[in-house]
């Protein structure tokens, strides 16, 4: 019989991000906020962003995370700006000065639980 394995906290919660990475359609994108909180590990952005700057699994489909604003989080011209400029076009998202057209500031708690301020 083989003995089971404890996952750890922090194994548990690479493979939740990771998971809920690869749920991000072809075409579509997610904020890392917002990824976060498909995890389950909400306010965990930067967690998010920490493991997929360290990611060696090439299907994982990194590219699609954003930042909350819709920016690629990549220094404008570098080598990772413009290889998730081209694999979003690939998919057919619109790019515009390294902002996906569309993309909206992912929604603070207060407007998750009172609605977006008016006026």
């Amino acid at each position: 019989m083989r003995a089971k394995t404890k996952v750890t906290p922090a194994e548990d919660a690479a493979r939740r991000i990771l998971a809920a990475v690869r749920a991000i359609p072809r075409g579509e994108v997610a904020g890392y906020g917002e990824v976060a909180r498909q995890a389950g590990l909400p306010g965990r952005a930067r967690l998010v962003a920490k493991l997929l700057s360290s990611n060696d699994d090439a299907s994982l489909p990194w590219h699609r995370v954003l930042r909350s604003d819709g920016r690629i989080a990549f220094p404008d011209g570098s080598e990772g700006y413009l290889e998730q400029s081209a694999r979003l076009r690939g998919e057919g998202v619109v790019v515009e000065r390294g902002r996906v057209r569309g993309q909206r500031a992912a929604p603070t708690l207060d407007d998750q639980i009172w609605g977006p301020m008016s006026g």
